[in-house]
């Protein structure tokens, strides 16, 4: 019974990151298809977020009544204000951007670029030990220059169509423009990766000092809003560009605000509790194959060798990462239970004596 009761806590789990891969590629995909009717990217990111901010709302005024919380001081709001900043604002305006460009199968495989940034910060700035002696750290070092690797082999090499669900008669001047729009589209989604990195670090570290997840997404969701719409009036000053004039802007707007922000938060946030980090990160390739079939399918966008190649060796890296991490955290393990193990017996001893 218990043994069955295992099975099935792993398999609503393992459902439970599926679910969350389907959320995030479904977003990508009818994303592009409202930015392929002519929706601004900037008006998305500011409805959606809005919408989305609009739904916590009565979630943070009851989670706040129902029972007393821990103060909402002003460095606690400067550094929210920063979160949104970094993680909402700018990350989702070149990553809308960058998906404009591209493809959301791209988006998915530079996506495993997150903890291959991550790793890197953590040691730029001293938060994790490097020795290259130790076969986790050269793991660690190994996956991320593979990683960063296959980032540069997509945005720099296209290669030939693999999958063609479209033909194509463009004139070389077009197809020049094309190539353009690609590199743009794959460094605005590697900037993206590297904010959404910088961000997991800040929020791992606001989350220790104020452990109340609800006050700080939605915080985290207001200033976001307030940031993206005051930086998306500026950049999209066409007044026909705030108006919704088809259905599929209204769906991806509503899709954006409960999948995403209410939906995914509570699904991630459960997962890293009851399985950890590790666990939600080895679910991030599997979106790739999601992309790539409802691209082809609801898109009609085109597969290329060199996305393909650089997907590849972007998950290569994501999982040395990962494998390596998952190492130093088994070592740890050990070396916390084996002094305890040597001293039961001394102490047993002593009492004898």
């Amino acid at each position: 019974m218990l043994k069955l009761h295992k099975w099935a806590y792993v398999k609503f789990s393992t459902q439970a990151m599926i679910m969350v891969e389907l959320i995030e590629v479904g977003l990508a995909t009818i994303s592009k298809a409202a930015m392929i009717k002519g929706m601004s990217n900037f008006v998305f990111v500011v409805y959606y977020n809005a919408l989305g901010t609009a739904i916590l709302l009565p979630c943070f005024v009851g989670h706040r009544l129902r029972s007393n919380r821990l103060p909402i001081t002003f460095p606690l709001l400067s550094r929210l204000f920063l979160l949104g900043l970094i993680g909402l604002c700018l990350s989702q305006m070149c990553a809308f951007a960058g998906i404009s460009y591209t493809s959301p199968t791209l988006a998915a495989a530079m996506g495993n670029l997150i903890p291959v940034f991550t790793f890197s910060l953590a040691v730029i700035l001293r938060m994790e030990k490097l020795d290259l002696r130790n076969i986790s750290s050269q793991a660690k070092s190994l996956g991320t220059i593979i990683a960063i690797s296959g980032a540069l082999i997509a945005t720099l090499y296209k290669g030939p169509p693999l999958l063609m669900a479209q033909t194509s008669s463009d004139s070389p001047h077009l197809l020049f423009s094309q190539q353009s729009k690609w590199l743009i589209g794959c460094l605005l989604l590697t900037v993206t990766f590297l904010l959404l990195s910088i961000w997991n670090i800040l929020q791992a570290a606001t989350t220790k000092e104020y452990p109340d997840e609800v006050t700080i997404v939605f915080f985290y969701s207001l200033f976001g809003t307030i940031q993206s719409s005051f930086l998306s009036f500026i950049l999209e000053r066409t007044t026909s560009a705030w108006k919704l004039h088809n259905r599929i802007e209204i769906i991806a707007i509503v899709y954006g605000a409960v999948s995403v922000t209410v939906l995914r938060a509570g699904i991630i946030t459960w997962c890293l509790r009851e399985r950890g980090p590790v666990f939600v990160a080895m679910f991030k390739p599997f979106g790739i194959a999601i992309a790539i079939f409802m691209g082809f399918v609801f898109l009609r966008d085109t597969l290329y060798l060199g996305s393909v190649i650089g997907a590849a060796a972007i998950v290569a890296g994501f999982y040395g990462v990962i494998w390596g991490q998952a190492k130093d955290k088994e070592n740890a393990i050990t070396k916390l239970e084996s002094p305890s193990c040597e001293k039961t017996p001394l102490l047993q001893s002593k009492q004898r004596i």
